[in-house]
């Protein structure tokens, strides 16, 4: 039976896709479960994800010996476990890709974080797990950084399916959006299908309100403390300010009508840090119908328990949320100093669990180098 919350979400058009995948929950039913009763109709993926669940489990472990036993190496490993565990998600949730038309029903899986600032090996990567996965439903993670950008437009325009990620800013957001276009402009005309392309710009909403919120709180004023936990909220009604914008484009059309699908907005980094709002906050307020929202499992179980009143149309907040965003330089606080800070951290932390990640199956491969694989 479909849970009541997330199924009125459902409703209005926003999809709920898990930003979580472990071998547990692939193999133990859990994934289905949630495609049935949760209405979760796509999963995201990051290195820190692949990490807790390589290193903080023995789900692996036969993997491991085997690999570690034949000689493999670290990367190797990492990039085979991945691929298999998004290449099953992509399976569970094919059907929803097929009953969606391709609107939903997407496993992400991200280039090796390494390469953020190397538009070539982001690429080469990006096509490289693109071919290992083979599944149409699958969409490559690329960080929106200014290398990240051109590789965006360089895979759309091969006729690969693109999740724009680590999103903070609407300049950032624009950019996305041109490289998008472009690399369909491109595979137009190379005499590709754009119905086949598909993408999502990754918006990060909590990590915004933690950075903002710290510096509100040095402020020590009440209007400071009322604008506390309302800064990503604003951003992103203004991200789909500007999305509407671009839907209206005599560029977007000229696509539209050769078949091209519109750049999905995908609210990330949704659980809740401050104690004192609710745990499906950035749910319910970004209830905008035709985007995505990714959460943990423990957001969904938030969403599916509690619900709480959706939020009214995202058009209907766009004056007061821009004037929200310009007043934060009333307290000293840089929106654009932040942004640019939250990228590189966000890519900085990524890096940081998949060298660890490494490091650990590196550890794990001395202990089997010497001994016979497992029959």
């Amino acid at each position: 039976m479909s849970n009541r919350n997330t199924a009125r979400l459902a409703e209005r058009g926003v999809s709920l896709y898990l930003d979580d995948i472990s071998r547990k929950r692939l193999e133990s039913g859990n994934l289905t479960d949630l495609i049935s009763t949760y209405n979760v109709t796509g999963v995201t993926t990051n290195p820190s994800i692949f990490s807790a669940a390589l290193t903080e489990t023995d789900d692996y472990e036969d993997r491991l010996r085997l690999m570690g036993g034949i000689g493999v190496t670290g990367p190797e490993a990492v990039r085979m476990l991945t691929v298999m565990d998004v290449r099953q998600a992509a399976d569970l949730l094919e059907p929803v890709y097929r009953s969606t038309g391709g609107r939903d029903g997407w496993v992400s899986i991200e280039v090796d974080p390494r390469y953020a600032r190397d538009t070539a090996r982001t690429v080469a990567e990006g096509r490289l797990l693109s071919w290992l996965v083979s599944r149409p439903n699958v969409m490559v993670k690329v960080p929106s950084t200014t290398e990240g950008l051109p590789a965006i437009t360089e895979l759309v325009a091969r006729g690969i399916s693109v999740n724009a990620t680590v999103i903070i800013s609407l300049d950032r957001y624009r950019e996305v959006i041109d490289a998008y276009l472009t690399g369909l402009e491109r595979a137009v005309a190379a005499g590709t299908d754009p119905s086949q392309i598909s993408s999502v710009a990754s918006f990060y909403i909590s990590r915004l309100d933690r950075a903002v919120d710290e510096l509100l709180e040095q402020a020590d004023s009440p209007e400071a403390e009322r604008l506390r936990g309302q800064t990503a909220i604003a951003n992103a009604r203004l991200a789909h300010q500007i999305y509407r914008e671009t839907m209206d484009s005599p560029r977007w059309r000229i696509l539209a009508d050769r078949g091209a699908r519109p750049q999905r907005l995908l609210w990330a980094s949704t659980a809740v840090k401050d104690d004192r709002f609710h745990k499906a906050r950035y749910v319910t307020a970004l209830a905008i119908p035709g985007t995505i929202n990714t959460m943990p499992a423990h957001t969904l179980d938030a969403v599916a328990t509690h619900g709480g009143p959706l939020s009214r149309p995202a058009d209907e907040h766009y004056a007061t949320s821009r004037d929200l965003v310009d007043k934060l330089a009333e307290f000293g606080i840089s929106y654009e100093e932040i942004a640019r800070s939250l990228e590189q951290q966000g890519i900085d932390g990524f890096v940081a669990d998949w060298e660890e990640l490494h490091r650990r199956i590196g550890k794990v491969f001395q202990e089997y180098e010497n001994a016979a694989p497992a029959l």
